[in-house]
């Protein structure tokens, strides 16, 4: 057995993995920091995401990369008016916005299960053929959804810093009264914050579209991971959810080389409430958004 080979691979497959729960991490904290209200739809709209791509590729004919692009811009105008038309009476009231949350993610689910059915669907893979680094070889495809996972955060990570809608957006998720009074109408950033929100959560979605198969009920585990991400970074902090992001995803990949997965996944459960001990405020403490 070539451990060398078998770590590489690993190596390739938790940082895949880390990046689409870093994407559906960041949208779930943005989400966090503009309404203050844990979104458990999350899952779900990462569903409607890959539902979407699938639609788009299988159906319309769509490549690949456009297929991408207008799942986005549905997700975030559909989004927006969802916070428009649904949360908006919730806004700042984390229980019953919770709540409506988690009826949310039932209504989708089940209009989901009869639009597609219960059972799985499949999209065609992105790039055929595999290339190879210092020997260990990996599937093209799983290289150009890293290309576009990175591509994503940092076009996020610009919009974010150097445009004034983003910063008015970072100002809002930093306290909402507060940039109230320096002028910002916070109301406006309410659909925009969540349609940026749930629009990550999509491209997760589309992305793991052609690597895994596409189901109603695939939104579960995901929003489960994404949660341990944002509590392990720490709530609030985007560049924490990044380093917990890619520390979760290479920590199952590695897990799953030696464990079954029922195992793999106590363990990580261990791993991240003694890192969750170890550093109460998140791993690099609360930061920036």
């Amino acid at each position: 057995m070539n451990w060398y080979l078998l770590l590489g691979q690993a190596t390739v497959n938790g940082l895949v993995v880390g990046l689409l729960y870093l994407l559906m991490a960041v949208g779930f904290t943005l989400v966090f920091g503009v309404m203050r209200m844990v979104n458990f739809a999350h899952g779900e709209f990462y569903m409607l995401g890959a539902f979407a791509a699938y639609v788009l590729m299988v159906h319309l004919g769509a490549p690949f990369l456009l297929a991408v692009v207008l799942t986005v811009v549905i997700a975030i105008v559909f989004g927006s008016l969802v916070e428009w038309l649904v949360l908006k009476p919730f806004r700042k009231d984390e229980l019953n916005g919770m709540i409506v949350t988690i009826g949310l993610a039932m209504i989708l689910q089940n209009v989901a299960l009869m639009v597609f059915g219960p059972d799985p669907v499949s999209v065609p893979a992105i790039a055929t053929g595999a290339s190879s680094f210092l020997g260990v070889t990996v599937a093209n495809s799983r290289l150009y959804v890293i290309a576009f996972a990175v591509a994503v955060l940092v076009l996020l990570y610009v919009f974010l810093r150097h445009s004034a809608v983003g910063r008015g957006l970072r100002a809002v998720v930093e306290d909402a009264d507060i940039a109230a009074l320096q002028g910002v109408k916070a109301r406006l950033y309410y659909p925009l914050g969540f349609g940026i929100g749930i629009g990550l959560a999509a491209i997760a979605g589309a992305l793991m579209a052609p690597l895994f198969s596409v189901s109603p009920f695939m939104g579960q585990a995901p929003l489960l991971k994404a949660f341990m991400v944002v509590i392990l970074g720490g709530l609030g902090s985007i560049p924490g959810a990044a380093l917990a992001g890619l520390c979760l995803g290479l920590l199952e990949s590695y897990t799953a080389l030696f464990l079954e997965s029922s195992t793999a996944d106590m363990l990580i459960f261990i791993l991240v409430i003694v890192g969750m001990l170890a550093f109460p405020r998140g791993l690099i403490g609360k930061g920036e958004a």
